[in-house]
């Protein structure tokens, strides 16, 4: 389609030339000449031209922008690829308005610059190149004239980009900052009117907004300047030409059409200008998109996948660390020297007071991050050796914060086996405690739940994320504080659920409650991200007083619960 568009682009200008020789030649032999017969013929050749023209601008104009419409599906699957791709390391700092500005906002822009805008500039480059060879056949001098205000267009249509360029960034920048403010706004409405903060809010969005809009002023101060100038520059050239050439016409060395013709042709040198004038400023936001976007195509996961990885195949579970130390980036070190093993089938609780390490081993455990010492395997496989789909195949997570989607029920529980049965997702449902809820529901299974579950409360939200994880059947399972969100009589039936879907899988716990790792075959106390002890529960209230310090702080809000 491109070279098709671009060929056209050649038809067409040579239409562009051949017209202003007609015009001139009706002019002197059919008008001046009085050869009517000669002057019709010139006409219809003119329509003629405008008909083909017009049918070729058509094709043309069809075939660009079909070409830059795939131009943008094509960066916009790259971009949805890559940020789905890319580490959690990248999405613990990414702002969620930064990236919706990137893949719609600069896609666009692009779009719009490889579709149009550079087609015009090249058609406009060729159509100045040959118009002003054209030109100077006809009359050295006059061409030469016509073409002496070039040079000093080209000067400062690139200052004007050098200026425009770095405040073109700014905007786009602060584009990206107003996209945030109202993304947050969004997901935190509930959140703004329980602290009643609806006109602070308002305030912050106002002052970004004045930032861009002030910054965006500045950018119409620069194009208000530079296109007149370039209009007074080539506007001045016209009429020193209409000078120079109405004398040539007085002294006889020049007929009328062909004076005709030249200021026609002088059109052809003038439009492309004006137009690259204008749509200079696009693609300076273009080149700046483009920069904004390959930064993120550019980007190289912290976890990627070994050359021809193999697919592991969990059959046993047993997990071990051996020696790992983590940590965030450059910040201080969250795990050092870890050492365990957990054997297939046991249940692992993770004990430890907060920021002392049990989500990062958990998120060591399905590649989320790599290790930064010391390595862990599945089985005696290392996992950095092995694909990273099949690994995280093979377990099961449930997050303390759930997340669902705005879909059915029966989709969000399906989410990691798309091709599930009915009665699986069910299954799963019941083993969640989540099936009764369901069925009560307005329409069951395929009851919307709207955004991030926002229907449903918390307990309903984190036992569907619970029969989501159980469907996969994965044999190891992770639950990070499972229960947190639900009353303790949810909690009871969900741990009655628990104990028959943890048997012959490995699990790993994190909890704060006391009946969740009483019960474990292997409790790992955590202290600034080392194991301080080991054992059962019996075993550890006796030995370990951080354990049980914390197992009594656990005891006195039941109490109190009781009491109430």
């Amino acid at each position: 389609m491109v070279a098709g568009a671009y060929s056209l682009m050649v038809l067409i200008d040579l239409i562009n030339l051949l017209n202003p020789q007609l015009l001139g030649s009706a002019i002197d032999r059919g008008i001046r000449g009085g050869d009517l017969t000669y002057l019709g013929w010139m006409v219809a050749a003119l329509l003629g031209l405008v008909l083909v023209k017009g049918l070729f601008t058509y094709f043309q104009g069809r075939w660009t922008e079909i070409a830059s419409q795939n131009v943008a599906y094509d960066l916009r699957n790259a971009l949805q690829r890559k940020i789905t791709l890319l580490s959690f390391s990248f999405h613990d700092q990414a702002e969620a308005g930064d990236l919706l500005s990137r893949a719609i906002q600069d896609v666009e822009r692009i779009r719009f610059v490889t579709g149009r805008a550079t087609f015009r500039v090249i058609e406009g480059v060729f159509l100045l190149l040959i118009t002003a060879a054209v030109l100077i056949a006809m009359n050295p001098m006059l061409g030469l004239l016509s073409t002496a205000a070039i040079p000093l267009l080209v000067f400062f249509s690139v200052r004007f980009g050098r200026l425009y360029r770095p405040l073109s960034w700014k905007i786009q920048a602060q584009l990206s900052v107003l996209t945030t403010r109202v993304e947050q706004n969004l997901r935190g409405a509930r959140v703004v009117k329980i602290f009643a903060q609806e006109e602070a809010e308002i305030a912050r969005f106002e002052a970004e907004n004045r930032a861009w809009t002030d910054l965006s002023a500045r950018a119409a101060a620069l194009d208000a300047v530079h296109m007149p100038r370039l209009n007074l520059i080539a506007n001045l050239a016209s009429v020193a030409i209409l000078l120079l050439g109405g004398r040539l016409v007085m002294q006889n060395t020049l007929t009328l059409g062909e004076l005709v013709a030249f200021t026609t042709y002088m059109a052809n040198l003038i439009a492309p200008v004006r137009f690259l004038g204008m749509v200079l400023p696009a693609i300076t936001n273009a080149s700046v998109s483009a920069e904004r976007i390959f930064e993120i195509l550019d980007s190289i996961p912290d976890v990627r996948e070994a050359p021809n990885a193999p697919e592991i195949q969990v059959r046993r579970g047993a997990v071990r660390f051996e020696r790992v130390s983590f940590c965030y980036g450059r910040g201080a070190s969250v795990l050092s020297e870890v050492d365990f093993e957990a054997q297939p089938g046991q249940v692992v609780a993770l004990v430890g007071p907060t920021g002392s390490g049990k989500t990062s081993i958990t998120n060591l455990i399905p590649r989320f991050y790599d290790p930064t010492a010391g390595r862990i395997l599945i089985d005696g496989m290392d996992i950095r050796q092995v694909s990273l789909a099949s690994l995280r195949a093979s377990i099961g997570m449930v997050l303390q914060e759930s997340t669902l989607f705005a879909a059915t029920i029966r989709e969000n529980i399906a989410f990691g086996r798309p091709a599930a049965s009915q009665a699986e997702i069910e299954q799963a449902a019941r083993d969640a405690q989540a099936h009764d809820f369901i069925i009560r529901m307005p329409k069951g299974y395929d009851t919307l739940v709207g955004e991030r579950g926002i229907t449903l409360s918390g307990g309903q939200k984190q036992r569907l994320a619970i029969a989501r994880a159980l469907l996969t059947d994965p044999r190891i399972l992770i639950l990070d504080d499972a229960t947190s969100s639900v009353d303790s009589e949810t909690e009871h039936l969900i741990q009655r659920a628990l104990e028959r879907v943890m048997r012959g899988r490995t699990t790993f716990v994190i909890a704060h409650r006391l009946s969740t790792v009483k019960f474990a075959d292997l409790i790992l106390v955590l202290e600034r991200g080392r194991v301080v002890a080991r054992g059962r529960h019996e075993e550890l209230m006796k030995t370990c007083s951080l354990y049980a310090q914390i197992v009594e702080q656990q005891m006195q809000p039941a109490a109190a619960a009781g009491e109430g």
